[in-house]
Order: structure tokens, then C-alpha cells, then sequence
């Protein structure tokens, strides 16, 4: 196994996950997409179907190697773009066509840790890179505030925690929170394409009680839906969750082919 492929299984634990998710035509998702995977969609009540992108901030504690105990893991805000997507993959023993794997291709990657950046960057495919991020939580708020080097993944937002859970908001193209769910993330895997064949790295992750609430959030800042393929677009937040008190933890990556391209 290649050292960028993920070599490592991580723990860790989030004290907040904040997820923003934002429609988009398909259009502008599908060329970020690595090879073999594919846009996750979703047609609303009216005919148009979306894509999404989120931004997800987490604070956590105890950011390590799963064979180090949790004392000596890292207390850090990180923030990470990404893309749903969608894997088919061939069923290998069983048979009977392929099964759809959901998951996340992860564009951009954030944390205040110079160590950290170097060491995400060395160990994983999930383009880290520095930035000042910080949080302010009390009992009945979330604020997260992020500044990038380049501007390009400002981010600016506070989400209130109490009271009954949040409508969904205005314009999102979900018919349902059920609906809205679906696209709350982090999903159970992340894909990036191999780069050497038609192999897709998938890395899988596991989480305890998660039960992501739906939030009102005030956005004020979040500049990375502004430039390169975004630029001139027009993303509409489409759901807002947030959860606290997760175990959450990622396997070895593994290289897995898609279907229909062996031989």
C-alpha cells in the first residue's frame, strides 16, 4: 500500500459536526468528480434534479492512530468541502450485480495545525492545508469561523441549538426532511480515483449515535462556493445539520474497482 492511500485507521471523537449542504445543477458537480464515480442526485417535486456540495466543520478531541490511546490524540477544529458522489462496485462473493456504494469526493480540506496539514497531506488524498479556524459553543449556539491563506474557503456561521428542530430552509429543494437527510453527511464512505488505473481509493468510516439534528443557521461567509468551478453559480443551502457526542473513526483505505471495469 502506497502512503497517500491511507494506511492508517483513525480515531476520534466530535464534540460539534456542523453540515451545510448546497444544491447545484449537476453540471457544475460532475467535472469534480474522480473517475468511476458518479454524481448522487436527487430530482425534486418539480422535475430538477441537483447535486450537492457541503462544507462540514468539526471540533473534536482525541484525533489519532487507532492504536494510540485517546490521551494522546489531538484536540482540533478542521473544516473539509466535498462532493456526494456514488460507487458501483461488482459484489465479490455473492454475486448478483453490482451494489452502490454512497459516499463523499473530498475537495478541500482545513486545520489550524501546521502538523496536521503536513501529516494529511503525506498520509491521505483529502488536500489539507493551514488555516485559522475556530468555534464558540454555548448552550444554545454554534459560531465557526475559519480564515483561509488564499480567501478562497472563508467561512463564516452560527447555528442555534435550541429550541425544537429547524425547518428546512427557504428554497432547499428537499421535499421532506427524510429527504434532507439523505444529504446531511458524513456518509459512510470517501472515494478518490487510484491515479495508476481505473481503481477508485475508497476509505470507509463508522460512527456511534448519530442522530444529526436539522438547524437554523445564519450564514455569513462562505467564499469557496465563489471561485474556480463555482464561480458565477448560484448554490442554495439546501439542508443544515448538526450532531454532538459522536465516536466517529475511519479503516485502512482499500483499492476497489468499478463495476464493470475488470478485464
Amino acid at each position: 500500500m502506497r502512503i497517500r492511500e491511507h494506511p492508517l485507521p483513525m480515531r476520534a471523537h466530535f464534540t460539534d459536526s456542523l453540515v451545510l449542504t448546497y444544491a447545484f445543477p449537476p453540471r457544475v458537480l460532475r467535472p469534480l468528480l474522480a473517475p468511476g464515480l458518479e454524481l448522487d442526485t436527487y430530482r425534486a417535486p418539480d422535475g430538477t434534479e441537483y447535486g450537492f456540495a457541503a462544507v462540514a466543520a468539526v471540533a473534536l478531541r482525541g484525533l489519532r492512530p487507532a492504536f494510540l490511546p485517546p490521551w494522546a490524540g489531538a484536540r482540533q477544529v478542521m473544516t473539509g468541502y466535498r462532493v456526494f458522489a456514488r460507487l458501483s462496485v461488482e459484489r465479490a462473493r455473492t454475486g448478483g450485480g453490482p451494489r452502490t456504494l454512497r459516499g463523499l469526493r473530498i475537495l478541500r480540506s482545513q486545520t489550524s495545525s501546521r502538523a496536521l496539514a503536513a501529516a494529511g497531506s503525506l498520509l491521505t488524498r483529502y488536500r489539507y492545508e493551514r488555516a485559522v479556524l475556530g468555534t464558540r459553543r454555548t448552550s444554545d449556539r454554534l459560531e465557526v469561523a475559519v480564515r483561509s491563506a488564499d480567501g478562497r474557503a472563508d467561512l463564516r456561521v452560527s447555528a442555534a441549538l435550541d429550541g425544537a428542530a429547524a425547518p428546512l430552509p427557504e428554497g432547499s429543494p428537499f421535499a421532506t426532511e427524510r429527504d434532507a437527510r439523505r444529504f446531511a453527511g458524513p456518509l459512510p464512505h470517501t472515494f478518490e480515483h487510484d491515479g495508476r488505473g481505473g481503481d477508485v481509493l475508497v476509505v470507509k468510516a463508522f460512527r456511534t449515535n448519530w442522530e444529526p439534528r436539522p438547524v437554523a443557521v445564519d450564514v455569513e461567509r462562505v467564499t469557496f462556493f465563489r471561485h474556480g468551478p463555482f464561480e458565477g453559480t448560484r448554490p442554495v443551502l439546501a439542508n443544515a445539520f448538526h450532531v454532538a457526542d459522536v465516536d466517529y473513526g475511519w479503516h485502512r483505505g482499500r483499492l476497489v474497482t468499478p463495476a464493470g471495469r475488470r478485464g
